[in-house]
């Protein structure tokens, strides 16, 4: 069993940054893909960024690519989100989940975290 607890949310202007965590507990961890993914209500879940199992590989979603970071450090059993540039329109609810790997889609995620709040203000 994987627990996922992420943070790092906030409130921040636009143009700024941030940086979200997701710590993992349990021995499986880094043998796990891990994702990000943001939802604002009333819409869809929107990909964010995925790093596969040892960090080597990570892809990321259109809207963020170039201005978002995704990487990892499995001693410390944490994924990481830099998030910079940041625009009125990154304002969502960033949840991490954990899979087996980085090709699979959401539905197919084992594991997920609670959420962590973004708030860019214009």
């Amino acid at each position: 069993q994987v627990q996922l607890v992420e943070s790092g949310g906030g409130l921040v202007q636009a143009g700024g940054s941030l940086r979200l965590s997701c710590a993992g507990s349990g021995r499986t961890f880094s043998s796990l893909a891990v994702g990000w993914f943001r939802q604002v209500p009333g819409k869809e879940r929107e990909f964010v960024a995925v790093i596969n199992k040892d960090g080597s590989t990570t892809h990321y979603g259109y809207s963020v690519k170039g201005r978002f970071t995704i990487s990892r450090d499995n001693a410390a059993n944490t994924v990481y989100l830099q998030m910079n540039g940041l625009q009125p329109e990154d304002t969502a609810v960033y949840y991490c989940g954990a899979a087996t790997s980085e090709l699979l889609g959401p539905d197919y995620y084992d594991y997920w975290g609670q959420g962590t709040r973004v708030t860019v203000s214009s």
